[in-house]
């Protein structure tokens, strides 16, 4: 008579480690509720994509190299209600990465940009696409290495790669020729191929003064932008509660910090603006067409 520790070896060999763990309290199961084979056999296979949808979903996320683990779930909408809940929730679905569209968060200091951009990651991966998080700056000490010792080319496809890729910190100050050259080939060489997600302090129309080369500029933020949703949140710095006097801080200086991020010359439309409805890139460029 064939017994379970017999069959462990050939589960094994087979790499089936799902059917192999569940296979002794599904084998009870199935003398208790009296289930016929096909159920029983069922029922393992359920384990085993079970085991492989989580160690699959566990390598996309070790791979994406993101600084903290992060779900939309923990964010605390209500700290900062002028943060745009139900377009993040949208983003969350994942149609951006289906319309190889990009994603830009804008918004002050402290707000959660970074947080919202690793979350939309995370989802990302559940959802069974290739994700890499990274520092701007860190990808162009990358490629400014590649540059130098002749590995530009394959260290550029390592971000060409992934579905979606994060740059944050994006624009923290101006950029060299060089570094222009390597973004410009960089969101070029992924418009309209994979995803991108940004998160910048500053407004869109103030980055384009921190790019030397004015004509890579306008191609780089014309194929980043004219592709993006663009959500800008604002609200007080979440770091605040960190610090010992937070209860007591009053939220004056949130809001001149939040006030400060937007441009003096957008600054009167900033109410109509947030109230807008969420629009895509596909509906930007038919609103273009239009003009």
């Amino acid at each position: 008579m064939m017994t379970l520790d017999a069959l462990l070896p050939r589960l094994r060999q087979l790499k089936l480690s799902g059917m192999r763990d569940a296979i002794e309290p599904r084998a009870e199961e199935a003398r208790t509720r009296d289930l016929d084979p096909v159920e029983f056999l069922a029922l393992l296979l359920d384990d085993e994509l079970a085991r492989r949808d989580a160690d699959g979903l566990d390598r996309r996320i070790r791979q994406a190299r993101f600084d903290e683990l992060c779900d939309l779930r923990d964010f605390d909408f209500s700290y900062n209600p002028e943060i745009p809940k139900a377009r993040i929730w949208e983003l969350a679905s994942g149609r951006f990465i289906e319309e190889h569209a990009a994603v830009v968060l804008c918004g002050p200091t402290g707000v959660g940009k970074s947080f919202v951009a690793q979350a939309l990651g995370v989802q990302a991966c559940r959802q069974q696409y290739s994700v890499l998080f990274a520092k701007t700056s860190a990808v162009l000490t990358d490629l400014a290495g590649g540059r130098a010792d002749g590995s530009y080319q394959p260290r550029l496809r390592r971000y060409l790669s992934p579905r979606v890729l994060i740059l944050d910190d994006f624009a923290m100050r101006e950029y060299t020729v060089a570094q222009t050259e390597d973004l410009y080939e960089l969101v070029s060489r992924r418009h309209r191929r994979g995803s991108l997600i940004v998160t910048t302090n500053r407004d869109t129309q103030d980055l384009y003064p921190l790019f030397p080369n004015q004509v890579l500029a306008e191609g780089l933020l014309d194929r980043l932008l004219n592709s993006a949703y663009v959500l800008t949140l604002l609200g007080r710095s979440y770091r605040r509660r960190q610090r010992p006097a937070a209860a007591g801080e009053s939220s004056t200086a949130a809001a001149l910090e939040s006030d400060a991020f937007v441009s003096p010359q957008r600054r009167h439309k900033k109410a109509a603006v947030e109230s807008d409805a969420f629009v895509g890139p596909q509906k930007r460029h038919a609103e273009e067409g239009t003009v």
